[in-house]
Formats: structure tokens, C-alpha cells, sequence
């Protein structure tokens, strides 16, 4: 008999210290429920229309619910633009000028015609105003696209086709630049050629000389 059952004490039945504490589960399809909401309104709303009370009636599901989530409606946006637009890497196949419009082109894809660029000079506004959240926007968006086509021009430099010694970071923004600023303005369409332009003109610029004359720029 242990010494708990000689006192007369009845055996614990706690959990470990260390076991899970015992809860409601996440509901998973919040979040995919969330972005639906998000692009339904935006079909037919402006930005500044948006409010976190409006995107949980779209979601089927309660402001606190998006609330544990996200801390306001900036980040429920932010959350929509990296699942709707994603993160897909600039492929590096070695052709430096396919991977450049492949990566473009992927991005305009997903640009094209959609109801979340609407919301892009709005939240820039907004992320002014919420460092932590701009930091996220920038980590897990804007960086990790920029990091996967600036691999392909280190990459292209190291095979001979782009020149040693350029401003890695001015031709990058070059590269995006087109797009986010027809995407910011409206002034211009974001169509499939628009790919094949932008990488052209930036390799004009960078392009050595016999990666041009290969490919008669």
C-alpha cells in the first residue's frame, strides 16, 4: 500500500505536468473562410469599407474567433495576400531569362484581374502604422520571393550572363517594380506580356555582352 493510500488519500488522477492541456481544437477552416470572405467583399467594396465584424459574417464565424487569429483586420489582409498571391519561388533552371519571366509571370497570374491588388495601397498605409505586422508582410511576402530571383541573378552571374559587379538590389526592384506599380495605380493593365517587357528591358541593362548577342537584345 502507498503511502497516500495509508493516510487515506485517494490516488491523484492529474495529468502530468507536462501533458497537454486539455481544450477546444483549432478550427482549421476559419482561416481558408477567412480569405474567401476577404476577396467576396473586396469584389464589390472598397478597402477603406472593410471591418472585422463584416469579414466574420462573410466567414460564417464570430470576431473573436478571427481575433485569435489575427489582432486586427490589417492582419486578416495580410493573412488573404500571401495565401491568395503565395510565395511561389522564381524557378532556377539555369536560363536566367526563362526563370525571370516564369517567376514575373507567376506573380501577374495571380495579380491579374484580382479583387486583393484593390486592397494593396490601403494596407501599405496601414502596416505604417503596425511595425510588428509590416515586419510579417515583409518576412513572409515581399523577402522571400525577392530571395529566390535574387539566387537565380547571383546564379546567372556566376554562369557568365549577367555582368559581376551590378546593384543586385536596384535591378530586383526593377524587376518588380512594373507590376506592383500597375498593381498600386491601375493605370495600366497587368497582362501576360508584361513579363516578357520588364525581363527584356532589365536584361538590356545587365546582360553581358555575349548573353546579348546570343539572344540578339
Amino acid at each position: 500500500m502507498t503511502q497516500p493510500e495509508q493516510n487515506g488519500a485517494l490516488p491523484s488522477s492529474s495529468p502530468p505536468a507536462n501533458s497537454p492541456t486539455p481544450g477546444r481544437p483549432r478550427d482549421a477552416s476559419i482561416d481558408a473562410r477567412a480569405t474567401e470572405a476577404v476577396m467576396q467583399l473586396l469584389g464589390t467594396l472598397p478597402y477603406s469599407a472593410l471591418t472585422l465584424d463584416g469579414v466574420a459574417a462573410a466567414a460564417s464565424t464570430s470576431k473573436p474567433a478571427l481575433r485569435r487569429r489575427w489582432k486586427s483586420l490589417p492582419g486578416v489582409i495580410v493573412h488573404t495576400f500571401i495565401s491568395v498571391l503565395g510565395t511561389t519561388p522564381t524557378p532556377d533552371t539555369g536560363c536566367v531569362h526563362c526563370d525571370l519571366v516564369t517567376g514575373i509571370s507567376n506573380l501577374a497570374e495571380a495579380f491579374e484581374g484580382s479583387p486583393i491588388t484593390r486592397a494593396l495601397p490601403g494596407l501599405l498605409s496601414d502596416l505604417e502604422k503596425d511595425p510588428e505586422l509590416r515586419q510579417r508582410f515583409l518576412r513572409d511576402y515581399f523577402e522571400a520571393r525577392r530571395a529566390t530571383t535574387r539566387a537565380v541573378l547571383e546564379r546567372a552571374v556566376e554562369s557568365g550572363d549577367i555582368r559581376p559587379g551590378i546593384d543586385m538590389e536596384l535591378t530586383l526592384d526593377l524587376l518588380a517594380a512594373p507590376l506592383y506599380y500597375r498593381a498600386f495605380f491601375g493605370h495600366q493593365p497587368i497582362d501576360a506580356a508584361l513579363a516578357e517587357r520588364t525581363v527584356l528591358s532589365v536584361l538590356n541593362g545587365v546582360a553581358t555582352v555575349e548573353w546579348q548577342r546570343h539572344h540578339s537584345l
